[in-house]
């Protein structure tokens, strides 16, 4: 076992979706453990634009973060909301790397978008209709992440396996 991966989904997905569920398929091939927790209970609240679900989210990563540190080394990944929060939790649980798919930068009344400073990879869509591309190499760049511009929209969905690559290729190097 090389570490363990939790991949946290966005807003109004789950934790069966295309693009976390390709990732732990990378993240099972390099011999990394992982989990996908689920938040689809505290989206059918709707409260995103109320910051009650984003922190809600914030405790529900923090815990498993914290629990997982005994499996070895922690890397968090997310789509959109789930990378926002990841990012987040890396403020205060200790982890390996980070890898963020369509992260917001920007989220109404929560803070802007930090994280811890270790290895980040990034993949984004050219046009991200909700977070414009710009704003995500302006905040990559001073913090040298490894930043993937695809022809995309916020969903990435025809980049899934780029995403899935993307992060075998952070794992790889966080492994070596």
């Amino acid at each position: 076992m090389k570490g363990h991966c939790i991949l946290s989904h966005g807003f109004e997905s789950g934790p069966d979706a295309t693009k976390v569920t390709a990732l732990a398929d990378a993240a099972e091939r390099l011999g990394w453990t992982h989990e996908r927790p689920d938040y689809t209970d505290l989206d059918a609240k709707r409260e995103v634009s109320k910051f009650g679900d984003v922190l809600a989210r914030l405790q529900r990563l923090h815990q498993r973060a914290h629990d997982a540190s005994g499996r070895g080394p922690v890397v968090l990944a997310g789509s959109s909301l789930g990378a926002w929060i990841s990012a987040r939790v890396s403020l205060e649980v200790p982890v390996r790397g980070l890898f963020l798919m369509a992260p917001p930068i920007h989220m109404g009344p929560a803070p802007t978008l930090d994280a811890a400073a270790v290895p980040i990879s990034i993949i984004h869509g050219w046009h991200d209709e909700l977070i414009p591309a710009a704003q995500v190499v302006d905040w990559a760049a001073p913090r040298s992440a490894r930043l993937l511009l695809v022809d995309d929209s916020h969903r990435l969905s025809g980049h899934v396996q780029a995403s899935a690559e993307a992060f075998a290729a952070l794992l790889a190097d966080l492994a070596a």
